[in-house]
């Protein structure tokens, strides 16, 4: 596959409307519960992007029958699943690939009593266990091995027995690989410390459509009872929480008036209000939100006099991927602000590029960055830069858009990994991105 790059250019203004494609961090989860069934399974609302991508193929080397609708409406039928693929080089070099192969664990284990898989790839955005997900499929009774040599896992059930789990962490794709292991084990699960994100809530209210039987939903205490077999649905995924944050990101950096349609605004949680935080002035206008056209946006203070520090958190908390879009945010607001990202400590290591911008900011260690809000008294300034993961990318790409000048960021694939076709989107509300082989 090529490798491209992003020629931007800065001071850019957009205008008019933008549709957030489907949630990225739920069509993984979707797409793997398809294999609970033999019967069909209607997702709309995909979105056409590389780890998407990636997922279909390994569904369809497994057997998994694939039939396309629209680039966004897919009908997949799980019905002459081919085990022996599972030790394939093919399978697990593409496994290696996406973070979310990971979540074919569960289906897989449920049904047909085994699963190999390598050790996942991702974003390089610090140390991502997947102990949580082992260690829920061991306590359902998966044995588990690894193979140092090989780096793989394998785990085996003849038949997994429902039993209580107490979740070491609230992780959103552990949880939802033991909610689908438990859906067809034997007996009753009780998962305590569970996450219920918005996907997670989805994945819950389609596997009860196709029949399974989940009490709970919405809260960190679920209780399944196991049943024989899963029947057929249909499910459309919720808009993606992160690109609506990216949009009104855009838009508050470049100083335009910007409608986002059609966002389930009340999935959201506190994700619009921690903006206005940050001094932006949104309309909400039935499902849209309209970002105001503003000179300069001002940071909060908490009550009493202290500088916002504003905090990653397991749902109903502020998602970890949308910190990057409000630490450059901030760049060019009115005021201070400290931005700790505690979920991962890797994911501030891009300020550096913004620092080369001409951003103030402290990087005080790998988890906590503060910034300096400059009132746009001065600009940011272009460069050549690197997109080091998918949201950091995407930040980087609104600050080039809000900067003097042009800039050139490599490794676009990061971004193309959860945004499908950013750049075209961007260019029809009025940016200048031109996609170039590096």
């Amino acid at each position: 596959m090529s490798d491209f790059a992003f020629r931007v250019q800065g001071e850019a203004k957009v205008s008019g409307s933008i549709e957030p494609q489907g949630a990225k961090n739920e069509a993984l989860q979707i797409l793997s519960a398809t294999l609970l069934t033999s019967e069909e399974v209607v997702i709309d609302n995909i979105p056409d992007i590389l780890d998407v991508r990636k997922l279909i193929e390994l569904l369809k080397g497994l057997g998994v029958k694939v039939s396309r609708h629209s680039d966004n409406k897919i009908t997949f039928q799980a019905d002459d699943i081919d085990l022996d693929y599972f030790g394939s080089k093919e399978y697990q070099n593409n496994a290696k690939k996406i973070r979310g192969s990971v979540m074919l664990l569960g289906p897989l284990l449920t049904r047909f009593g085994k699963a190999f898989l390598p050790k996942p790839g991702g974003d390089k955005i610090g140390r991502r266990r997947i102990d949580t997900h082992l260690n829920g499929l061991n306590k359902l009774g998966a044995s588990f091995n690894y193979n140092e040599n090989t780096d793989q896992f394998y785990l085996g059930a003849d038949r997994l027995r429902g039993t209580y789990i107490l979740m070491d962490e609230i992780s959103v794709t552990g949880t939802a690989n033991v909610v689908m292991a438990a859906v067809l084990a034997q007996g009753k699960t009780t998962i305590y410390n569970a996450a219920c994100e918005p996907y997670l809530q989805q994945l819950c209210e389609m596997l009860n459509r196709m029949g399974a039987k989940i009490t709970g939903v919405g809260s960190n205490l679920l209780h399944i009872e196991g049943v024989e077999r899963l029947g057929g649905t249909t499910h459309r995924i919720l808009p993606d929480m992160i690109e609506i944050g990216s949009f009104i990101g855009l838009a508050a950096m470049t100083q335009s008036e910007l409608t986002i349609k059609n966002c389930q605004i009340p999935k959201l949680g506190i994700i619009p209000s921690t903006f206005e935080r940050f001094g932006l002035d949104l309309e909400y206008k039935g499902d849209d939100i309209i970002v105001k056209e503003q000179d300069v946006y001002e940071i909060e203070n908490f009550i009493d006099g202290s500088i916002l520090t504003v905090y990653d958190a397991p749902w109903p908390g502020f998602t970890p991927d949308l910190m990057s879009i409000l630490l450059v945010m901030a760049t060019q607001a009115k005021g201070s602000v400290l931005i700790h990202q505690k979920m991962f400590e890797s994911r501030l290591f891009f300020v550096d590029k913004l620092i080369d911008m001409g951003a103030q900011i402290i990087l005080c260690d790998p988890h906590r960055a503060t910034v300096i809000g400059l009132a746009r008294q001065n600009r940011l300034r272009g460069i050549s830069m690197s997109s080091p993961d998918i949201r950091a990318g995407v930040s980087l790409l609104i600050a080039a858009l809000s900067a003097e000048g042009s800039s050139l960021i490599k490794n676009v694939q990061q971004i193309d990994r959860g945004y499908q076709d950013i750049d075209k989107r961007l260019n029809a509300i009025g940016t200048q991105i031109e996609r170039i082989l590096d």
